[in-house]
Parts: structure tokens; sequence; C-alpha cells
């Protein structure tokens, strides 16, 4: 039997987040491509940020071209910059040019793996430039373990890619949001597993 979810914000009841949900505004649309793998998992960071962004957000679940027939429909019939945040070899850095503060970015959501994965079933993606980011501090989502030293959460990613592309905007909802989240998990585990996490 499945437990209770709180409506507003999709959590179980009883690790209900609402208290520190704050909208955020921002004129960068946020794209999520997600792995079906991670529509289910517990610590996926998504789930958050829909509950922060509202409809600044937009979540396609797939895995095939075919999966995302209505989204290239509608980035082809864009005029603003579509950009990909995806760190590779022939990526350049995100950085905020006049008129950026409007780019559609698209994210891919799921493991490294999961996320490879989808750019090479999704070809289409590389219409569009890939950019990353410069990063000078770990992931503080330390309750989801993650093989490389670069990894962020798709939260954390689309937190520093829209405060560099709009400098303005406050993205607190959203870090403050991941805080207490990462605070409730690890309050929630024996002394001994959290200590795990805390290690890393």
């Amino acid at each position: 039997m499945s437990r209770p979810v709180c409506p507003k914000c999709q959590y179980p009841v009883n690790a209900c987040l609402c208290e520190h949900i704050r909208p955020l505004s921002t004129h960068v649309e946020l794209i999520v491509l997600q792995h079906p793998s991670e529509v289910s998992h517990a610590k996926n960071s998504v789930k958050l940020m829909q509950a922060v962004m509202g409809d600044r957000l937009r979540l396609v679940v797939g895995e095939t071209p075919t999966d995302f027939t209505d989204l290239r429909t509608y980035l082809k019939a864009q005029t603003r910059p579509v950009l990909l945040l995806y760190p590779s070899e022939t990526s350049q850095p995100l950085e905020s040019p006049e008129n950026n503060h409007e780019a559609i970015l698209l994210l891919l959501d799921g493991t490294w793996r999961k996320a490879f994965k989808l750019l090479k079933l999704n070809p289409w993606l590389a219409e569009y430039p890939a950019v990353h980011l410069d990063l000078d501090a770990p992931s503080k989502y330390t309750i989801r373990k993650a093989k490389r030293d670069d990894s962020l959460s798709t939260l954390e990613a689309a937190a520093l890619a829209i405060e560099t592309l709009e400098p303005s905007c406050d993205v607190s909802p959203l870090t403050d949001a991941l805080a207490a989240l990462v605070r409730q998990r690890l309050d929630a585990m024996p002394p001994e597993v959290r200590q795990r996490y805390l290690q890393k």
C-alpha cells in the first residue's frame, strides 16, 4: 500500500516539505528530459524543482526520439536561444551575454550513464549548443551518491545555470528547499548510516 502524498509538494505526508517551498521567478525556461528510471527514484531532485518553479519548469519523461516528438516541435518553433546543459569536450562555459536570460535550457535528468544514453539515443540534441558550468564547490546533495567529483543534482545544476544566465535572480528558493530535504533525510537515518553520508 502506497503512502499518502501531499498534494502540493508531492512528497509523502510524513515528509512534507511545504513549509520550505517558496516560489522562484525567472525569465529562464527550464526543460528537463528525464530518464524513465528516475521517475520513481526517492532521491530525485526534479520533484522538488517542480514544487518551487511551477510552470517555469517543463518535465518530459522519455528515452527515444519518439518520446520527445512534441518537445522537438515546440523547440523548433522558438526564437529564443536553446542551450543543452551537458559537459563534454566540446561544450562551452555557460555565460551571460545579453538576452541569454531568456534562454531555454535543456537538462538531462538521470545518472551519468543514463544521461549519456539519453544523449546518444537522441542525436537531435546536437542541434543545440552544449554548455557546461564552471564549478567551484562540490555538490551539497550528499544523500545521493555519485561516481564523479563534478556531479551535481539536477536541481543544483539548474540553480547555478539560472544564476549565471540571470544574475539578478534569487535562486535561494531552490537551494534552501534542497537543504531542507537533505536535513530531513539525514535526520531520519540511523546515526551510523548518517555518518557515512556526512563523511562524503
